[in-house]
């Protein structure tokens, strides 16, 4: 049996389903997955607690599942976490560099973003990471890495994610009650990245989309370094709604309909070709029967939505058009078909469905794009682990966020 300080597991909370992927680091340091569960989300509404028993069930089976399938007790986790309560901001921190000779060290640095990071603070919302864009250093731009250089005054540019204090506390409270530790909460979009991209497409301009089922998250990369993150209030659960309205029926039975005959491209599809509802549910009367035709349009219109929010977030750092590795698409929602043609066609830029990089899995379930986020957390985690736990420091580079917001997750347990 493994030891479990050679384990680490990811937890994806998702509005459909929670799933836990477990790696183990072999001697010779390659990660080996090991285990992969999920079950259908319940308590989970828009990525965010709604009901801390059926969350706590969920997650607790979950885990049950995954401890069957690898005969390891699992004691702590990675957790991902995102929703439209998680808000991005832009913020720059300016410090002198300190010591005589003005070369900058990693202090300098560490002080450059705790100035960023002190700017920003937002009522009821707890700071997740700190990103490191680009540095100046007096008259030199777009440095990568200050460290060694020469100069007076250092600037960093960065993006701070900040989420709801409120849901991070309710999810540090599920999560605490299946008996299970917090290793740390990471902005899930950021671990994706790690199981979709390559470094190739980081550096030349890449941006990495998650359709889930009740938002769309994404991050840009640019030079190897994020650019720009942001969540969208919309999802691959909006088209059901849609359909359940537009068809005039229940939502279980819009999701299956999407499932099977939801396409992002309607044109093609002959008028006439029909879907008998009542092949789905008792419910629906015999001869109930809708057009493919219908079905196509309305899930075609919410993805033309989706991806012009995205072109929107594109044109606000000026990279509309201008990513030269494009678009990467995953998620449950990157699922339709024909929904890399539609991205193509709205976004103009390349598009491609962003599998795992490294697809030789033991287990079949994680080639899949609904996989993506719980796979990529374990990588993300296994690719900082070396810093000694401290998750950050491949992003931010700032180990006092870390150790604040670990000491913030342990406080919220004894008293809740």
């Amino acid at each position: 049996m493994a030891s479990n300080k050679d384990i680490i597991t990811s937890l994806d909370i998702g509005t459909n389903a929670i799933r836990i992927v477990m790696g183990q680091k072999m001697p010779d340091g390659r990660l080996k997955i090991i285990g992969a569960a999920d079950t259908p989300s319940e308590g989970i509404i828009r990525g965010s607690i709604n009901s801390i028993e059926d969350a706590v069930s969920s997650i607790s089976e979950t885990i049950e599942k995954c401890e069957r399938m690898t005969g390891v007790r699992i004691d702590k986790i990675v957790v991902g976490i995102s929703g439209a309560h998680i808000k991005t901001v832009a913020s720059k921190g300016v410090v002198a560099v300190a010591k005589a000779n003005e070369q900058v060290e990693d202090s300098d640095v560490e002080r450059a973003l705790e100035v960023a990071e002190s700017t920003t603070t937002m009522p009821n919302y707890e700071i997740l990471h700190v990103l490191p864009i680009s540095y100046n250093l007096d008259d030199q731009k777009d440095i990568k890495e200050p460290q060694g250089m020469s100069g007076v005054r250092l600037e960093v540019a960065t993006q701070i994610v900040m989420a709801l204090s409120s849901q991070v506390k309710n999810m540090t409270k599920v999560i605490y009650r299946t008996g299970v530790d917090i290793e740390f909460i990471v902005f899930s979009i950021l671990a994706t990245a790690e199981a979709v991209l390559t470094a190739k497409q980081k550096e030349l301009g890449v941006a990495v989309v998650n359709i889930g089922s009740a938002t769309t998250s994404l991050a840009i990369f640019e030079e190897g370094n994020i650019l720009h993150t942001a969540v969208l209030p919309v999802g691959a659960g909006h088209i059901t709604n849609d359909l359940a309205i537009g068809l005039k029926t229940s939502v279980d039975v819009a999701e299956a309909v999407k499932r099977d005959h939801g396409q992002a491209i309607s044109d093609g599809i002959s008028k006439r070709d029909e879907v008998d509802l009542h092949k789905y549910s008792e419910d629906e009367k015999k001869g109930s029967y809708v057009y493919k035709k219908d079905i196509a349009e309305i899930s075609e219109a919410r993805l033309e939505e989706i991806f012009s929010l995205i072109k929107d977030e594109l044109k606000s750092i000026n990279r509309d058009g201008k990513l030269p590795s494009g678009i990467v698409l995953t998620g449950g929602g990157a699922k339709m078909p024909l929904i890399v043609d539609l991205a193509k066609e709205t976004l103009e830029l390349p598009v491609f469905l962003g599998m795992p990089v490294d697809s030789n899995f033991p287990i079949d379930k994680l080639n899949d794009t609904e996989y993506t986020t719980a796979l990529g957390l374990v990588l993300w985690a296994d690719k900082n682990m070396e810093s000694g736990g401290n998750f950050l420091t491949d992003i931010s580079a700032i180990g006092q966020t870390t150790d604040k917001m670990k000491r913030w997750l342990k406080s919220l347990w004894p008293s809740a």
